[in-house]
């Protein structure tokens, strides 16, 4: 079986984008995160998994969703590595 990429765009609560991702880190222990100025003091969180091909992704972004401070989460790459 093969490995999956996906990288996610997770939107924050204003002011707590820090949090979310460090909760995202220590919850699921992604391969990577990091924060991402989009315009105007906005700002995204980008997180990397790789995770089996046999499982899918939404129930990662179903677990992203669950973490307090979460407004959205929107899978911007995924592919077979």
């Amino acid at each position: 079986m093969g490995e999956v990429a996906v990288l996610f765009r997770v939107y924050a609560e204003e002011g707590k984008e820090e949090s979310v991702r460090k909760e995202i880190a220590d919850r699921l222990k992604p391969k990577g995160s990091q924060l991402e100025d989009v315009a105007f003091g906005i700002k995204t969180i980008k997180v990397l998994f790789v995770h089996d091909d046999s499982t899918g992704s939404s129930a990662i972004e179903e677990q992203i969703r669950k973490i307090p401070g979460v407004k959205e989460v929107e899978i911007v790459e995924e592919g077979l590595t």
